[in-house]
């Protein structure tokens, strides 16, 4: 006689990570939140305006789950695919793009990230605003606008001097919720060079905003190299990866 069980709904299967593991990336996140609090300290800013992404990149589910637990709560991923994949394992977390957006890609982006970083050009900014009022109706979709700061033609993002004519098109976007702007900070020996970027972006953000009312005050710049840096002048998001994870072949953060 068959016992049943196979008419059993099967339980769910918990997850599973290091403890070991997790208690590390406990350490690295108190470290990295320190810095971050000596760095607002100097200037006189409170270490609760800043936030903490940690970067996730090919870093697989496992240690994202140790992340986790060890009160690592908001990821950034590079890739639309991978991102996506990870979203699904691990609905706990809140995960940001921050690599570049391709259109074809758009949708997919829309629907397993809660914020959209990257977006680097008006058309891609209108093409969120419809899938935004067509996935997620009543919820604006949190976006920051990336800025190439430093006009590098390897980098994606708005011209600094393009940003204020595209601007007003972009906050009339009814799905969009634009939170503030974001760079990627230029590839420098010593930490205090890419202060420059950093504090071109502060000074854009604050010529923008008084005649942009919709334009949030978030400024995200600043990786495992030089976020004190963008602390200092102003940074309220910082995107870090290798500080907690370690060195990955794919390197970033």
């Amino acid at each position: 006689m068959e016992s049943g069980r196979a008419d059993r709904p099967a339980e769910p299967r918990p997850y599973r990570f290091d403890p070991a593991d997790a208690a590390r990336l406990g350490v690295a996140r108190a470290r990295v939140l320190e810095r971050i609090e000596h760095a607002c300290r100097r200037v006189g800013r409170d270490a609760g305006e800043v936030d903490l992404v940690a970067v996730s990149k090919t870093v697989p589910v496992e240690r994202l789950r140790a992340a986790l637990a060890a009160g690592l709560t908001t990821f950034g991923e590079n890739r639309v695919q991978e991102g996506v994949e990870k979203a699904a394992l691990l609905p706990a977390a809140s995960w940001h793009l921050i690599g570049p957006l391709q259109s074809n890609k758009a949708r997919r982006a829309v629907e397993a990230f809660a914020t959209i970083q990257s977006v680097g050009d008006a058309g891609l900014a209108a093409r969120l605003d419809r899938l935004a009022g067509e996935l997620r109706p009543g919820r604006r979709l949190p976006i920051l606008l990336q800025v190439n700061v430093d006009g590098d033609p390897a980098k994606s993002g708005f011209p600094p001097d393009d940003l204020a004519s595209a601007l007003p098109g972009v906050l009339a976007h009814p799905n969009l919720d634009v939170r503030g702007l974001m760079t990627v900070g230029r590839l420098v020996d010593h930490p205090a060079d890419a202060r420059p970027t950093f504090v071109a972006l502060r000074h854009l953000a604050e010529a923008l905003r008084p005649g942009n009312a919709g334009l949030g005050p978030e400024l995200s710049m600043g990786m495992s190299d030089d976020f004190e840096v963008a602390v200092e002048e102003g940074a309220t998001i910082v995107r870090i990866g290798r500080l907690i994870f370690g060195a990955r072949a794919a390197g970033g953060g």
